[in-house]
């Protein structure tokens, strides 16, 4: 008891799993760390460790599973996947352990069984559930004494955020596995710790679930307590170097053997660390939507203007796309301004300059490399000068990775202020594409055009792998008749129905082929959903997203179960999310609906 995980700190896993030996070849035993009266020997042989699961008040439930990643087997027969660990930011995208070699149905592996049973639970829309949720403990193999193998470094406490079935190659032969977009934990208010009595008060059947959370982290807690909507604030942030030691300001640590493993790219000339510039006010996802709906925008004729509109979309693109949040003014005026010429008002300048300094207003951007005595008078001149870089500051560019996030506030500034303009042209030109609509883009390859009587071009398509048996089940459990207005549309040979996706498969939607992730629509109320026209509120009735009138209560069956996540994803898209906080037009009262259950995830 009384034992703790720092996270950066490396333990030794060795053969000999002796809790009582303290220290191997110069660092801590894991077995020694996590010995307990209460819990079973823990494991760190394989990539996914599950341990064993308890009796106890409410239901059973598991103390952790143990993640662990090989970076030096990555792309390997044994290990083909590459797992990606960017660790500055809290996210982690992590394979499961289904390989080419592998006879059994995808999903049933123990690795993936195992995770995608916690789903269930990181799923749920009650605290009461997500009370259940095991914790995701995550280590990183690293080489220490000259040897790759034994040595483990702890990162952090983790979530499952999203889950998505693929189809990988190794040695020229397919098959499919599952990748888990994982979301760490901040740990600071407990500096970087984990008490491991937390781990055995889970193992101790005595224990109802909402004891065991008395040493939990802050952060589990909080996520317990309002669920995903909250993990842009409580997931890991970047360290931050800091002067004089500010309060509640993470310090960051030069004197570990590694910091951070498997960085994400952060493109050219982005620091690793930037200091902070904005207020210290915590920006919430509510507060990013009232921001960006109650810009201050100049009016000509009546109309808004559309320069800081399209500029804060410009500036979204790029936490899209992973680059850095700030950018130089010489680029902006450029990009921007191509922009402002194609997309602005008809009897609208182009004058980029404008944006780019008083978007500060929004306090949703940063200027830097310029003082306001310089920029008295905002003129293109002066900033050509200096070439100051202006971009979404840090707090923003934080929240709007998070894809729902992302989704709601492109939908936020598209409807407030850019209705009337030719949606599909924007996000293209943007490297938004796909955000018009609920099913996403498809990925094409343009290979020139070919001679003949009508003009064809010849392009490459990557086919995104659907389950067409899973959409024939989804469409016989409800006799294709329309979830939203029931209609049976009957053909020459029988009747007919669509199974539509709720979050698309294509890009940048990358949702699942899962029965959670399906309805059954007729054609009329598919191309209304994939249009973002309709949606489906947290009571599940179905709205109009123009005005909110209700057009019924979406038609539910006992065996297919509905994923809550990815209806909230949806709603994201048409700028109707309420889950945290209030959006126009949708209702303030909200009624769990059913999450993903075990039984509906296809297998792997």
């Amino acid at each position: 008891m009384g034992s703790r995980l720092r996270v950066g700190d490396v333990f030794r896993s060795a053969r000999n799993r002796d809790p009582s030996i303290a220290f191997i070849d110069g660092y801590p035993n894991i077995h020694h760390v996590t010995a307990s009266e209460v819990l079973s020997q823990i494991q760190l042989s394989k990539g996914i460790n599950p341990t064993a699961k308890v009796k106890a008040p409410g239901g059973r439930r598991r103390p952790s599973i143990l993640i662990r990643s090989s970076p030096w087997k990555a792309g390997t027969s044994e290990t083909p996947w590459h797992d990606v660990f960017d660790l500055d930011n809290g996210r982690i995208r992590y394979f499961g352990d289904h390989r080419a070699d592998h006879t059994v149905p995808v999903g049933s592996t123990q690795g993936n069984a195992v995770l995608l049973e916690a789903l269930a639970e990181h799923q749920a829309l009650t605290a009461g559930r997500r009370a259940l949720a095991v914790p995701l403990l995550v280590f990183a193999a690293v080489s220490r004494n000259k040897t790759p193998k034994g040595y483990v470094e702890f990162c952090g406490v983790a979530v499952i955020e999203g889950i998505e079935q693929i189809e990988q190659e190794t040695k020229g032969r397919p098959f499919r596995n599952y990748r888990y977009d994982l979301s760490v934990l901040d740990l600071s208010a407990e500096d970087d710790r984990i008490d491991w009595a937390w781990i055995e008060d889970r193992g101790n059947p005595k224990l109802s679930a909402a004891e065991t959370l008395k040493l939990a982290p802050r952060a589990w807690r909080q996520w317990v307590e309002q669920g995903h909507v909250v993990l842009p604030e409580v997931r890991r942030q970047p360290v931050r170097f800091t002067q004089g030691g500010a309060p509640g300001q993470r310090l960051a640590e030069v004197d570990r053997e590694s910091t951070t493993l498997f960085p994400a790219p952060r493109g050219p000339g982005r620091p690793a660390s930037p200091a902070p510039t904005e207020s210290s006010d915590a920006l919430t996802v509510s507060t990013l939507m009232e921001r960006l709906r109650s810009l201050k925008v100049h009016k000509r004729n009546g109309r808004q203007s559309r320069h800081k509109p399209l500029a804060l979309l410009w500036g979204i693109s790029r936490v899209a796309t992973g680059k850095p949040n700030l950018a130089p003014w010489r680029q902006f005026r450029e990009e921007v301004g191509g922009l402002l010429v194609e997309f602005g008002l008809p009897d609208s300048s182009a004058t980029p300059e404008y944006p780019f300094w008083h978007l500060q207003t929004s306090r949703l951007w940063d200027v830097h490399g310029i003082t306001p005595e310089q920029a008295a008078v905002v003129h293109a001149a002066t900033f050509d000068r200096f070439n100051p870089e202006g971009g979404m500051t840090k707090q923003a560019e934080r929240l709007l990775a998070d894809p729902c996030v992302r989704s709601q506030a492109v939908a936020v500034l598209r409807e407030t202020y850019l209705a009337d303009v030719d949606q599909h042209s924007l996000m293209e030109r943007l490297g938004l594409a796909g955000y018009e609509s609920a099913s996403g883009v498809g990925d094409v390859e343009d290979q020139g055009k070919e001679a003949g009587p009508a003009a064809r071009r010849t392009a490459a398509l990557s086919r995104i792998v659907r389950d067409a048996a899973l959409a024939a089940k989804v469409k016989t459990l409800h006799g294709d008749r329309c979830q939203v207005c029931g209609l049976q549309l009957l053909t020459r040979f029988g009747t007919y129905s669509e199974a539509a996706h709720i979050r698309g498969l294509g890009r940048p939607h990358n949702g699942s082929d899962e029965l959670p992730n399906l309805l059954v629509l007729c054609p009329n109320h598919h191309v209304q959903f994939d249009t973002l026209a309709i949606y489906i509120d947290t009571e599940g009735i179905v709205r109009s997203t123009a005005d909110g009138d209700p057009l019924g209560e979406l038609r539910r069956h006992p065996a297919h179960q509905i994923s809550a996540a990815h209806l909230r994803y949806h709603r994201a898209l048409c700028g109707r999310d309420t889950t945290g906080h209030t959006t126009q037009g949708d209702s303030r009262t909200s009624r769990p609906m059913d999450s993903t259950p075990i039984s509906s995830v296809s297998e792997r």
